[in-house]
């Protein structure tokens, strides 16, 4: 059974969200769950991070230490958790960054429980793979294992532009593509798909949008593009319109509340000149979202 946008209205009762979130891990800075935990959190999610690895920093840098966790390693952790009786009350699944092709099964088969107890429950995959100024930056199989099984297993999904390019074998140059290449990839199973950064040829001068395409309609953001250049803002982006998303079942309110959340964290990361995103800086905008930047219905 395929699932809508209007089932996630019931979700919306004044409880906790908890969401299970499996990816990587950063001593250093913002990346994967150092990115996504603490945004989660600061809008009163409950989160059960489970990392993929744990490095020193982001592979951004010229070089950094620590090891990708094996597949049983993340199974025995997620086991654990399921062990405890709690897989009824979690409301998602967010994955993102895995370091190896092999965790893949174990988060599909992690959706997948969690789904079989909480039939209501989401599967938001963020599918990490590269982007349009570095190319492909993970292992081998990784950008394989996206596009045939985990897109297919997800109910979301918040590729960038050349992650959502790769998924669907199509170019985007302008807004009509980039609608037609979010059809594509829904037709491979999600529901709804949200491009994290997209930057046609044809948006107006020095901006860069954010875009959503559901069975519902579609709705796209527009923010400045600002001087910068931040690993982390597309981690923070996913876990920020899921959380979003599972109050409200609306996709126009929750990007609009994303993109002026993520904008005032890189405004706050533009001040600090820094590569690091500063998520603690940008705090209360992520708590409470400035209304900034409201969401165009296009279709």
């Amino acid at each position: 059974m395929r699932w809508r946008d209007s089932d996630l209205l019931t979700q919306n009762d004044g409880r906790t969200l908890n969401i299970l979130s499996i990816q990587s891990s950063v001593a250093y800075g913002h990346a994967g769950n150092s990115a996504a935990v603490f945004p989660l959190q600061r809008l009163g999610v409950t989160v059960w991070p489970v990392n993929t690895v744990q490095f020193s920093n982001h592979t951004g840098y010229p070089q950094w230490r620590g090891p990708v966790l094996s597949a049983e390693n993340v199974a025995d952790v997620i086991r654990g958790i399921e062990e405890l009786g709690v897989f009824p009350t979690c409301d998602a699944v967010l994955s993102g960054y895995m370091g190896d092709a092999s965790l893949g099964r174990v988060i599909l088969d992690a959706a997948a429980r969690v789904k079989a107890a909480n039939p209501k429950a989401l599967y938001c995959c963020d599918p990490v793979m590269g982007d349009v100024d570095t190319g492909f930056f993970v292992r081998p199989g990784i950008p394989d294992f996206m596009r045939d099984q985990a897109v297919a297993a997800a109910d979301l999904i918040t590729p960038n532009q050349f992650e959502l390019e790769f998924l669907t074998g199509m170019r985007i140059s302008g807004l009509e593509d980039a609608l037609e290449a979010a059809d594509r990839a829904r037709a491979l199973g999600p529901d709804l798909v949200v491009v994290t950064s997209l930057r046609r040829a044809d948006r107006e001068p020095d901006t860069i949008e954010l875009l959503a395409v559901s069975g519902t309609g579609a709705w796209l953001v527009a923010t400045p593009l600002l001087p910068i250049s931040a690993s982390g803002t597309g981690d923070a982006s996913s876990a920020l319109f899921l959380a979003h998303y599972l109050r409200t079942g609306d996709p126009a309110a929750s990007l609009s509340r994303t993109a002026s959340s993520i904008f005032a964290i890189l405004e706050a990361t533009l001040r600090a000149q820094t590569w690091e995103i500063q998520l603690i800086a940008a705090q209360d905008s992520i708590a409470n979202p400035p209304d900034r930047f409201p969401a165009r219905r296009i279709r």
